[in-house]
C-alpha cells in the first residue's frame, strides 16, 4: 500500500517563479529516494472558512498563496528509509543549499504529516 506525505504552505505570490524553480530542484531528490509521484499544487480556488480553512491553517497573508502538495510513496518503508537518508543529503547536496537553491516561503508556517490510505480510487 502506498504511503502519502502531504504539506500545506504559504508562499508569497509574487515568488510563484521561484518556488517552482525551487520544487523542480529539491522534488528531484525525493524520487532519487524512491518516491513514485509528486504533486506542487498553487492555490486557485481556496475559499474562507467559517471555522478554518487552508489559509489559517498556515497564517496565509493576503500578498500569500496556498500551496498544496504530497509526496506519494510506493510504502511507509520506502518512506522511511528516504527520510533517514535526506538528514545527511541536506546538510551535503547543493539542492537543498540556501545560496543555491533559496527556500522561497517561510517554512515554520509549513504544515506537513505523513498518511496511510484507507480509501484509493482510480489509478
Amino acid at each position: 500500500m502506498s504511503y502519502i506525505d502531504g504539506f500545506v504552505l504559504a508562499v508569497p505570490t509574487a515568488n510563484k517563479d521561484q518556488f517552482i524553480t525551487h520544487s523542480r530542484l529539491g522534488d528531484s531528490v525525493f524520487m532519487e529516494l524512491g518516491a513514485t509521484r509528486i504533486l506542487e499544487c498553487w492555490g486557485d480556488d481556496v475559499p474562507d472558512g467559517k471555522l478554518t480553512d487552508f489559509r489559517r491553517a498556515v497564517q496565509a497573508t493576503a500578498e500569500e498563496t496556498v500551496v498544496f502538495s504530497w509526496i506519494e510513496w510506493p510504502d511507509k518503508a520506502t518512506r522511511d528509509a528516504g527520510m533517514a537518508r535526506l538528514d545527511d543529503l541536506v546538510k551535503t547536496d547543493d539542492r537543498f543549499n540556501p545560496e543555491k537553491n533559496p527556500v522561497p516561503f517561510d517554512g515554520k508556517r509549513m504544515i506537513y504529516g505523513g498518511f496511510a490510505p484507507v480509501v484509493t480510487l482510480g489509478e
